[in-house]
């Protein structure tokens, strides 16, 4: 008898657990939002970030917050993703924040700024060292909030037609470069140009640019650079790692639920991860595959790499004494990336300095 009561008890347990989940689904809103990417289609790993994340948050809340997502130029121009989030055009967009620094040089921060951390000492600092929360007070002037979405991790120096020897090539050199890198080249001569990704084939093609930088091996072939530049130089000291950014509109994203906004965050996070370890596994292969091709592999000379880390610090104490926002971030960040070098060069550097040494002797 007992038996038979505990069995019946436990089946009317069970039953109403089954009825609650759809209740528990039914309360939650139908939301549905639009997002516009800086990135073309074709490139499936950087465009594909923005929709690995719009698929999670539907998983997540069985189809109810519904992200729709937009390449660049579909709705807005591909660099205009914050204007059109900041005036509720859409709802979301994912970019670089770099892409905005002619209107606050600060907007640099959550992408990369020249000889900046690597990809796992940016994320510790975003995540940890009060990196998000430090461009979420800046953000706001905007009416976005922003969350990391994507890293390309260490990028590549980009294409030249001509090969880079000493500081006098660079001399009138017009170069596809982005962000704060830019300003750093220009003063040892560069004519900077910042171009969307799905244009910059053409301007290289045509001569409106004479070299052309945007992220690595597996992008860069997809973007047929090869065919026109045989050069390929490393490293991008302008973005030891280069993070992207989830922004979204401040109204909308103070409506939603408290569930929503959680899941929203995670959904950000997993998209962070996903390009990170994406780019990991798939650029190897295709810089084999370049090589193979013909791509001529260049390290930039010693003096190119001294000059332009010397432009950069000049950069930031002329841009710290003009521009009080810039210099919050900039405080914070430096301490912060300094601790990360000195820890990074106990173990992590002094690791795989022993084994890049193992992989030049043919013996890992």
């Amino acid at each position: 008898m007992e038996r038979r009561k505990f069995l019946k008890a436990a089946g009317i347990g069970a039953a109403a657990s089954v009825v609650a989940a759809p209740a528990i689904a039914q309360s939650m809103p139908e939301v549905k939002w639009r997002m516009t990417s800086s990135f073309p289609k074709s490139l499936d790993t950087l465009f594909g970030g923005a929709e690995v994340l719009a698929k999670r948050v539907a998983e997540a809340t069985d189809n109810k917050f519904q992200i729709q997502v937009f390449a660049g130029g579909e709705i807005v121009p591909a660099l205009q993703a914050l204007d059109a989030v900041q005036a509720g055009t859409v709802e979301a967009g994912h970019t670089a924040s770099y892409y905005y620094i002619g209107k606050d040089p600060t907007f640099a921060f959550a992408t990369a700024i020249p000889f900046g951390p690597n990809t796992r000492q940016h994320n510790a600092w975003m995540y940890h060292g009060g990196g998000i929360q430090a461009m979420n007070d800046f953000y706001k002037d905007y009416n976005v909030i922003g969350l990391p979405a994507g890293n390309t991790c260490g990028q590549m120096g980009g294409w030249f037609r001509k090969e880079i020897k000493t500081l006098d090539d660079l001399k009138g050199l017009k170069y596809r470069i982005g962000g704060f890198a830019g300003q750093v080249m220009s003063k040892l001569g560069v004519v900077p140009q910042q171009i969307a990704g799905g244009d910059i084939y053409p301007a290289l093609e045509k001569g409106t640019v004479d070299a052309a930088e945007w992220v690595g091996p597996y992008d860069d072939e997809k973007l047929g650079f090869n065919k026109i530049a045989k050069f390929y130089y490393y490293p991008g000291w302008w973005e030891g790692s280069a993070g992207l950014t989830a922004m979204f509109n401040l109204g909308a994203w103070q409506k939603l639920p408290k569930a929503y906004q959680a899941i929203l965050e995670a959904a950000c996070a997993d998209a962070n991860l996903w390009m990170m370890t994406k780019y990991d596994a798939v650029n190897p292969a295709a810089l084999r595959k370049l090589i193979a091709g013909g791509t001529q592999l260049r390290g930039f000379p010693r003096e190119v790499m001294e000059a332009c880390y010397d432009s950069a610090q000049q950069l930031y104490a002329e841009t710290n004494a003009k521009n009080a926002k810039f210099k919050k971030v900039y405080d914070q960040w430096r301490e912060f990336r300094n601790s990360q070098l000195e820890w990074f060069r106990v173990t992590e550097n002094s690791f795989d300095s022993y084994m890049m040494a193992k992989s030049r002797e043919r013996k890992v």
